[in-house]
């Protein structure tokens, strides 16, 4: 064999061994990648949307199917610090999860995608295949309530929650936080200051309700929001 063939097989040779040799940190780096991605749109606690997530699930729609109805659902549990208190926060994070996973199934059931925005605040978005906004949150409202087995420490506590449910019926081209996610938030609060357990669906001019019957800022309130609006 000639001297440039040698001297390009050894180049060949020295190219695949540093290739083999750089593999696992490439892949150690891709995995790295994903995990941050997944973080960025995922919550942790229960392994749904967030709300940047939910925010990109829209943002696909407004792309894939312009100026098509959309429901958008805001759901809140009544009352969920009395679970902490009674039963601790290990099992209620695990409330957290059992009701995330019951609204992601209805949410998928519809051809939708569902997140926990905050504490114990979800929200979800489902493509407007029928007009019967009051069916669907009185199915969001029936499945929450269903008594939940939390184990901890060895022993069982059945434990049963309700949600105030507020929804609205947008355009995907709408803005996911000035007017999508902002009028199903007024028609839960109004859920909640007519007495919890029930649903509304936002009517144009409803308004949010005084600030004295509100619950005080919650989490997302006080974050500020990736698309730089304020909901």
């Amino acid at each position: 064999m000639s001297l440039p063939l040698i001297m390009i097989a050894t180049a060949m040779v020295a190219l695949a061994l540093g290739r083999l040799t750089a593999w696992p940190t490439i892949h150690r780096l891709r995995t790295q990648l994903a995990n941050a991605t997944w973080s960025i749109l995922h919550d942790p606690l229960t392994g749904m949307l967030n709300r940047a997530g939910l925010q990109a699930a829209h943002a696909t729609l407004a792309i894939t199917a312009p100026a098509q109805p959309l429901m958008v659902a805001l759901i809140d549990l009544d009352d969920f610090k009395r679970v902490n208190d009674t039963h601790g926060h290990g099992r209620g994070d695990k409330l957290l999860v059992e009701i995330g996973e019951r609204i992601t199934d209805i949410a998928a059931l519809h051809g939708g995608a569902a997140a926990r925005l905050a504490g114990d605040e979800y929200a979800a978005l489902l493509p407007a295949r029928t007009d019967d906004l009051d069916r669907i949150a009185d199915t969001f409202a029936t499945i929450i309530s269903q008594p939940v087995a939390l184990p901890a420490d060895g022993s069982l506590a059945t434990v049963t929650i309700t949600a105030s449910v507020g929804l609205a019926l947008v355009d995907t081209s709408d803005p996911f936080t000035e007017v999508a996610l902002h009028r199903a938030d007024i028609a839960m609060y109004q859920a909640k200051r007519n007495g919890r357990d029930r649903h509304a669906i936002y009517q144009p001019g409803m308004t949010m309700p005084p600030a004295q019957h509100r619950r005080g800022a919650r989490l997302r309130d006080r974050r500020q929001p990736t698309d730089g609006t304020t909901a």
